[in-house]
């Protein structure tokens, strides 16, 4: 028998050693002095005993006992508490932490302490044992014998009390509640047996799709539910939705025949739709309900307008994969303008989404673009389209304008990026020092080593690196220390409408102050009134770019606009 003896009393500890040897157990006694190293000792090795002390410096018995119990060792071992002291509480106390047996120090004799460890050994393992049935019972209780997964009881449980959770951190919580399309048909043509087959295969594919942080039970029958809470949006149920949907797209194969399932899918929200679980099954009921009124392999949400939102979505989404192949794209570019002789300098290219006659701007896809990760192809075409166009102006009107090219969170942790940029810039033969790489402050958030290769890439090609909307996010100074930063773009939101607006006038002095000393560039953007122009000049901003000069333009206005004139000027 293995026994970890804790306690910091040399005397003490010989009276139980002598009483441990005189009982005739074949034992192995390993000593510590303090709960700490009583622990240390406990995490390395196995023991079938633990005899500790209650009153210790820093921290007594009742402490090591808990920190016992909350070890996931299989190995777990049977406790006796001792102590010199008689509170009857005590003894009460050290059971209730986890301990099988109390001795009072007074009381050790071979015979009782061989009794007493005997005793919490056979307690011990009836406990185990106990506990083993108890957790075999719940299991029974609470989960699907055919799938393995949670059942309705489960569910119902955990979903009442995950919104409990999300009512006080003001969170979302979705039901997907979903059965399988025509699937009594499959029970009545192939027979049950290929049924649960099916239902087994269903369930596989659809876990192998969750990231696992999600609650998914079978409620009965063909009917499933999968909760997911601390959510910001509906935008990420459907998308988990549309995931489900979609991985079910290629037939199972089960006993040499070839079985199409599709599901019909409603999602309800808290607190949007309901605030009880009730009311929430029962709007995923209608939702799903609709969903196979519409046709079966469908999503729906129970809320009209989360509908036609998850619509657009899909729709955008999907045009989105042809857009670039149909040339819909374009760049429009807004000047970049020398406030102190109100020269072009250059442009900012922005993107543009010609759709069935509609320009759509990037608030209306790009966020779409960027969770599809459809933004690394589109932010290719942009590179390219930008420099492209860049080489033609410069070569045809005999100038060296820069472009300004925006890149994401996403295009940053490319590490193909950079090598793409560098191969437009030989094939159009295009400066390097003539483009700035636009970084946002949320792009930043994503400080991966990825993401710092890639800035140091860009670096290195000797592109410039702007900072986006400075002065709006919360990390705007850090950005500049840790980055190779050379031009910072003042947002828009900054610029004061007139001379009462004292604090954001006072804002950007010192903003630009900063920028100067750190021998930054400074851009201005937003510049749309005669007012902030002069602001801008007296403050020695040197490039401006605004609605005062210009709205962006498609290619032809620029030219009719700015580049014929340099022609004519030189």
């Amino acid at each position: 028998m293995k026994i970890l003896l804790v306690d910091d009393d040399k005397v003490d500890r010989a009276l139980v050693i002598r009483a441990l040897k005189k009982s005739n157990l074949d034992v192995q006694i390993t000593e510590a002095i303090t709960v700490d190293q009583g622990l240390e000792m406990y995490s390395s090795n196995a023991y079938d005993v633990v005899l500790v002390d209650y009153q210790m410096p820093q921290r007594n018995g009742l402490d090591m006992i808990v920190e016992l119990r909350r070890e996931s060792k299989d190995n777990s071992t049977a406790i006796v508490m001792m102590s010199s002291s008689e509170d009857e509480q005590l003894s009460l106390d050290s059971i209730h932490a986890g301990a099988q047996d109390f001795l009072l120090k007074s009381e050790i004799s071979s015979a009782r302490l061989k009794r007493a460890l005997l005793q919490a050994s056979t307690r011990f393992e009836l406990e185990k044992k106990l506990y083993s049935t108890y957790q075999t019972v719940k299991s029974l209780a609470e989960t699907d014998s055919l799938t393995g997964l949670s059942n309705r009881y489960f569910f119902d449980e955990s979903l009442k009390q995950v919104l409990a959770i999300n009512n006080r951190s003001k969170k979302k919580v979705a039901l997907l509640l979903f059965d399988l399309d025509d699937f009594k048909m499959v029970n009545d043509s192939f027979g049950h047996d290929v049924g649960d087959i099916l239902l087994k295969k269903v369930v596989a594919r659809i876990k192998g799709c969750l990231r696992g942080s999600e609650t998914f039970a079978r409620l009965g029958g063909d009917e499933f539910a999968i909760m997911l809470g601390n959510l910001d949006s509906s935008d990420q149920a459907g998308q988990v939705a549309r995931r489900i949907i979609s991985v079910l797209y290629k037939p199972f194969d089960i006993a040499s025949t070839s079985i199409k399932a599709t599901l019909s899918l409603g999602i309800s929200l808290f607190p949007d739709n309901g605030k009880t679980s009730e009311e929430l099954f029962k709007d995923a009921d209608i939702a799903m309900y609709r969903a196979k009124k519409n046709g079966r392999n469908k999503i729906c949400f129970f809320e009209d307008e989360m509908q036609h939102k998850f619509h657009n979505r899909v729709k955008t989404e999907a045009e989105l994969r042809v857009a670039i192949e149909r040339e819909e794209f374009q760049l429009y570019y807004q000047p970049v303008i020398n406030s102190k002789n109100n020269q072009l300098e250059g442009f900012e290219a922005l993107i543009r989404w010609n759709i069935n006659g509609e320009v759509r701007t990037p608030d209306k896809f790009m966020n779409i673009a960027e969770e599809t990760r459809q933004i690394l192809s589109m932010g290719f075409w942009v590179i390219e389209e930008a420099i492209a166009m860049l080489a033609i102006w410069n070569q045809k009107y005999n100038c060296s304008l820069t472009m300004a090219i925006n890149v994401s969170a996403h295009q940053l942790s490319d590490v193909a990026l950079v090598q793409h940029l560098s191969d437009c810039l030989k094939r159009h033969n295009v400066a390097a020092e003539l483009i700035d790489i636009e970084l946002t402050e949320t792009a930043l958030f994503k400080d991966t080593s990825e993401t710092q290769d890639v800035i140091v890439g860009i670096n290195d090609l000797n592109c410039r690196l702007s900072l986006d909307d400075f002065g709006t996010g919360f990390s705007s100074i850090s950005h500049l220390r840790n980055y190779p930063i050379t031009v910072v773009k003042i947002d828009k939101s900054l610029m004061p409408q007139g001379k009462d607006d004292l604090k954001l006038i006072a804002l950007i002095e010192s903003m630009v102050s900063m920028a100067s000393i750190l021998g930054l560039d400074i851009v201005a953007e937003g510049v749309e009134t005669e007012y902030q122009l002069m602001l801008c000049k007296q403050f020695n901003i040197q490039h401006i770019q605004g609605y005062y000069f210009s709205p962006p333009l498609k290619q032809q206005d620029i030219e009719e606009k700015y580049l014929e004139r340099l022609i004519i000027k030189n």
